[in-house]
């Protein structure tokens, strides 16, 4: 049974509202590949001037239960190739990935009123690319991806702050780190994009690019569609 401060809460929160009322989205506008929009949007988030995390990007993976799952990652760089982002390849996303190549990227810019989702399938980067970005990390970074079993569970976090500050002693002499060989990249190629802007009455602009010939280039590889909000 629900305590009255649990309803007066659910209340609450179900009587929030608010309008949307920064911008709209018409097919117009819209660049004829779904790339070139996402970079007007993406330097839009970046000049925006409020604390948005704009290269923050929730990723959605399926396990072998098909048990959906999601976590916020990194964007470190997209072309028509994909949209790429580094972890350990032993955490549970990386594990799935190797299993499911299936998966999605959410960009939430509330401040701006948007979001992009992304749908497409994922390819590991070359270990040329994973030790490239790997050492042009901050060093700090670098030991705390070399001693993270990630997704493992751990004593405590004095044991975890231990095995970096042994970790850190070892590379005091300024020596390169070594690339982990559970350390890596992977590049989401898509398949389907969808940019959402908020309108007032809830009425939202939703356009959708979908991919023609996913190995074409360009307007001919992308079907644009409007989607009821």
């Amino acid at each position: 049974m629900s305590t009255s401060t649990e309803q007066e809460n659910s209340q609450d929160l179900a009587g929030i509202r608010r309008s949307y009322k920064r911008g709209e989205l018409v097919e117009s506008d819209c660049a004829e590949d779904p790339f070139v929009q996402f970079g007007r949007w993406m330097n839009d988030a970046l000049g925006a001037g409020v604390n948005l995390d704009p290269t923050a990007m929730v990723l959605a993976t399926v396990d072998t239960n098909g048990q959906p799952c999601q976590r916020t990652v990194l964007l470190k760089g997209f072309d028509e190739q994909g949209f790429r982002f580094f972890t350990n390849l032993q955490s549970a996303k990386g594990r799935q990935l190797a299993q499911q190549r299936q998966a999605s990227l959410l960009f939430p810019w509330l401040a701006l009123e948007r979001q992009v989702i992304i749908y497409g399938s994922c390819d590991r980067l070359s270990r040329e690319e994973d030790a490239e970005y790997f050492h042009s990390r901050p060093r700090d970074s670098q030991i705390a991806a070399a001693v993270s079993q990630q997704s493992q569970p751990v004593k405590s976090r004095e044991a975890l702050d231990s095995s970096f500050e042994e970790a850190a002693a070892r590379y005091s002499d300024g020596r390169e780190i070594a690339l982990p060989e559970g350390w890596g990249g992977f590049s989401v190629r898509p398949d389907r994009f969808e940019f959402w802007q908020g309108r007032e009455n809830r009425l939202h602009d939703r356009i959708e690019y979908l991919a023609r010939n996913p190995e074409a280039k360009g307007f001919s590889a992308w079907q644009i569609s409007r989607l009821q909000p």
